[in-house]
């Protein structure tokens, strides 16, 4: 063999795949560890609790955004949301209205049933049943929590708002321990979501909205000021990460974010330093949600020395196996100071305190 071809394939063969062995796997942080020297998406997800403990580890305490979206309330993932809320390995949530609103149904008393994806689905709207896949929502519940939404938003003062100050409001509403709202409002963890009105959350402050027109002493959702609120965090933070789990308006706005605060507000510094997402989408159709990290840092958004991993797994497996991972290594980055978001208006003062 020639020797230029010897010492191409030496650099090509530097590690070979390590085969998963569960008998040595002391819990799901040791198994995901051995994803990292496995292949495929299971060596993606390995890498995604990688880049995320990196993250917690970090001596310069970036701030940490979660984006949400997908019907991660239905797949059974809320505990595992709000405990990543709890245990102050997330600092900002950004999340689409639906998956809040879910959250709020939960609380009042609805529930999440299973079901079957061949259902009768005629038969299921005769019943004021609604279908998400393979789970049956209560149609008459969601109907009382969107009345109870625009009931509840006559106690919010009547003024212009960001989401973010309107959801906390919600939050503190609710007793509820199990609550990602009510655990992000009793944490001062700021929630966000940029497209709230795409959800019944906005069917409930229509309701709110046709009770008080030609008011001018009304509630009214501000989506600039979230920006803004947005930007403030960005700008006072020496260094961010991101974790999407699926992508959409979310993944965007964050990215978005961090683009208008270093050309818009002066903010000096890098796009997203660690970033991480697990998705079902793919990249060649062109969307944001599939969009690799990699092209985001063609626009700015995310470092051009990340650490990241994209994995294409499905977010009701690939999420519990990260936060139970996180969990089950939780010695590696506890204790971890959390970040108090002290507001005035859409100013922000951002201090570190322990958890």
């Amino acid at each position: 063999m020639p020797r230029s071809i010897a010492k191409g394939r030496r650099a090509f063969l530097k590690r070979s795949v390590v085969p998963v062995d569960v008998t040595r796997a002391h819990g799901v942080g040791d198994l995901v560890e051995q994803f990292r020297s496995t292949s495929i998406q299971a060596r993606n997800l390995g890498r995604c609790l990688e880049v995320w403990e990196n993250a917690l580890r970090d001596p310069k305490r970036p701030t940490i955004l979660l984006g949400l979206s997908g019907p991660l309330i239905a797949a059974g993932l809320r505990k595992v949301l709000r405990d990543l809320v709890e245990w102050g390995v997330v600092d900002v949530v950004v999340s689409t209205g639906a998956v809040l609103y879910q959250d709020l149904y939960q609380s009042i008393g609805g529930r999440h049933w299973m079901g079957t994806p061949t259902a009768d689905d005629v038969e299921l709207r005769r019943l004021y049943l609604d279908r998400i896949y393979d789970t049956y929502v209560d149609e008459l519940k969601f109907e009382e929590t969107d009345r109870f939404i625009g009931k509840i938003t006559e106690k919010f003062p009547r003024r212009p708002a960001s989401s973010r100050e309107f959801l906390g409001f919600l939050g503190k509403k609710f007793p509820d321990r199990d609550s990602i709202l009510s655990t992000a409002a009793r944490r001062g963890v700021p929630v966000f979501s940029p497209a709230l009105i795409d959800s019944s959350i906005g069917i409930g402050l229509t309701l709110y909205h046709q009770a008080n027109r030609g008011r001018a002493d009304r509630f009214i959702l501000d989506a600039v000021r979230d920006n803004y609120e947005l930007v403030q965090i960005l700008s006072h933070s020496p260094r961010t990460a991101v974790i999407y789990i699926g992508g959409g308006t979310p993944k965007n706005w964050i990215n978005d974010g961090i683009v208008m605060a270093n050309y818009a507000f002066g903010r000096e510094g890098e796009g997203h330093y660690y970033a991480l997402q697990i998705t079902t989408d793919v990249p060649h159709w062109g969307g944001l949600s599939g969009s690799t990290l990699d092209e985001a840092q063609s626009w700015g958004k995310i470092s051009a020395t990340a650490t990241r991993s994209m994995a294409h797994v499905e977010a009701s497996i690939g999420l519990p196996l990260l936060v139970g991972a996180l969990w089950d290594r939780r010695r590696r980055w506890q204790p971890r100071t959390r970040l108090r978001f002290d507001w005035t208006g859409d100013q922000v003062k951002i201090r570190r305190q322990r958890s």
